[in-house]
């Protein structure tokens, strides 16, 4: 299957009537939006579509939507927000694993326990791993974590890992991800608990909120996913069954060709044939 690149969205948003909408890469670039992909979303919803942010945010949505508030996202560009945070802290919540947590990531995010009225546990004393990512994500490495997975693997923990995403672009940096130590850890024969995408599960969450927003269940055909991760977003829509939208801007921009508003067609297709993905769609920049 060859990908089809478009210019913008409009050309193929009658066909669908819901955007499932990853934000890192696609919808904003951590530090502002980008107006293209806020304009995109806004002209989707005026034609009568709804749009849902699915994001592998390792926190719950309401945090989403601060964030977004923040760095000037109009909330008038979506319906909803659905984050793999908000998946992992509801299972917490469940007490699908246990009680006690150890916690791994910055200190900004340990509401993932406390909002529920949990406290951090020593490691020696947890039913399990929580990581939500780096303790510093701006100097340490995957490798750094060696003597806490090897911890983690003596004890036979079982690591949730409320954000899948190995790494990540802010502005023009590059950042891991909490993705990557529970990739180091599934090597090592640990349990590893996904939760976003590309795990079938998140999507399930999207769907129920679609048919509330949408007060009927929408066929899968008529949502459409978009997204600048291959192995997250594309992979994640295919799994779901679900026409996908590749924005190559993102992480994948030194990838195909020189100039990122307009992937190279040639390298699109080595590229995709080399990860095994066949996205529906190709855009340079959501718009």
């Amino acid at each position: 299957m060859v990908s089809r690149i478009i210019s913008e969205l409009s050309e193929i948003s009658d066909a669908y009537d819901a955007l499932f909408c990853d934000l890192w890469g696609c919808y904003h670039n951590g530090i502002e939006p980008y107006q293209a992909a806020v304009d995109a979303c806004i002209a989707f919803r005026r034609k009568g579509g709804h749009v849902i942010l699915l994001t592998n945010a390792p926190r719950p949505g309401q945090y989403v939507q601060e964030f977004l508030d923040r760095i000037g996202a109009p909330r008038e560009s979506y319906d909803a927000i659905t984050s793999s945070g908000g998946a992992c802290q509801a299972a917490i919540k469940a007490g699908e694993f246990g009680q006690k947590f150890h916690y791994i990531g910055p200190a900004r995010d340990v509401h993932m326990l406390t909002d529920i009225g949990l406290e951090p546990s020593p490691v020696e004393d947890a039913d399990a791993v929580l990581i939500t990512g780096f303790c510093d994500d701006r100097h340490q490495h995957p490798d750094d974590y060696a003597p806490e997975i090897a911890a983690w693997k003596r004890r036979g923990l079982p690591l949730l890992c409320a954000n899948p995403d190995i790494i990540v672009d802010r502005g023009d940096e590059r950042l891991w991800c909490a993705g990557a130590i529970a990739d180091l850890y599934h090597q090592a024969g640990g349990e590893v608990i996904y939760f976003g995408k590309p795990h079938a599960p998140i999507y399930e969450r999207c769907f129920t909120m679609l048919e509330e927003i949408a007060g009927a269940p929408v066929p899968h055909e008529r949502i459409l996913v978009a997204g600048d991760g291959i192995a997250t977003d594309v992979a994640g829509g295919r799994v779901a069954g679900l026409d996908t939208l590749f924005v190559t801007g993102g992480l994948a921009a030194t990838d195909l060709g020189p100039d990122p508003e307009n992937p190279d067609p040639a390298r699109l297709a080595r590229f995709l044939s080399a990860h095994g993905e066949a996205p529906r769609y190709t855009i340079g920049r959501l718009r």
